[in-house]
């Protein structure tokens, strides 16, 4: 089923995509319509334009695709399912996933992964393929997020203040030098090249998603971050 959403209000335009019987949905003239697909489970959801804030908030197994930008707090709180960004997403992209896949082609903003955590089977992962900015990873608890954005332009691939109050998960960035302001709770490791296992599996998926040939990303040098075991935030919480 195909549904405009030219000149439709958010909450209709989703009453629109709830009530519709087919799983496959097609989404056209998008312009800022908010919690699309809140909570939603079982459907595949295109959407071509600009959805607005907490798309695919509580997702719940659906796959929703983005043939543009997204706003802020895209995956709010997300369980499961994937979502698909062809441009790049706003602020809080992830807040407080915990579960399922997100793929950003092109820039994140500030707070991405804040609070993202995992239990068991459930491990969240966001990609990005730009850059991320300040505080990425803020408290984050478990699950993954990676940065594929170098820095030939000299600018930094993350902004400031990446890991505060890191107690748990990992953070992988693809730069050749160690980023810099770095917090103190945090615990930098560099990998030259990505070894086989989840993580070489989130960015192949990530390449084919976006038409990008894996073998040289894989092969490039990142620098892995996790909480250091000495850190008050760590010793703080019984679950990471």
């Amino acid at each position: 089923m195909e549904i405009s959403a030219k000149g439709l209000h958010f909450s209709a335009l989703d009453k629109a995509v709830r009530d519709c019987t087919d799983r496959e949905i097609v989404i056209r003239d998008c312009i800022g319509q908010r919690y699309l697909a809140s909570g939603l489970a079982g459907k595949y959801i295109e959407i071509h334009g600009t959805p607005g804030n907490a798309l695919g908030a509580y997702l719940d197994g659906c796959t929703l695709v983005v043939d543009g930008n997204a706003q802020d707090a895209t995956g709010d709180t997300m369980n499961g399912g994937e979502i698909v960004v062809y441009g790049s997403a706003g602020d809080a992209t992830g807040y407080a996933m915990r579960g399922g896949h997100i793929f950003v082609r092109g820039d994140v903003g500030y707070r991405c992964g804040i609070h993202m955590k995992a239990y068991k089977e459930n491990r969240p992962a966001i990609v990005i393929g730009g850059r991320a900015g300040s505080f990425l990873g803020e408290y984050l608890a478990g699950g993954i997020l990676i940065v594929l954005g170098r820095n030939e332009d000299g600018k930094p691939i993350i902004g400031n203040f990446c890991g505060t109050g890191m107690h748990g998960g990992e953070i992988w960035l693809r730069c050749e030098a160690i980023p810099t302001r770095l917090q103190p709770q945090v615990k930098a490791e560099r990998v030259d090249g990505v070894p086989e296992g989840e993580v070489a599996g989130l960015i192949g998926q990530w390449c084919q998603k976006f038409g990008v040939d894996p073998a040289p990303v894989l092969r490039s040098r990142f620098w892995r971050l996790t909480p250091d075991d000495a850190n008050p935030y760590r010793r703080m919480y019984t679950h990471n």
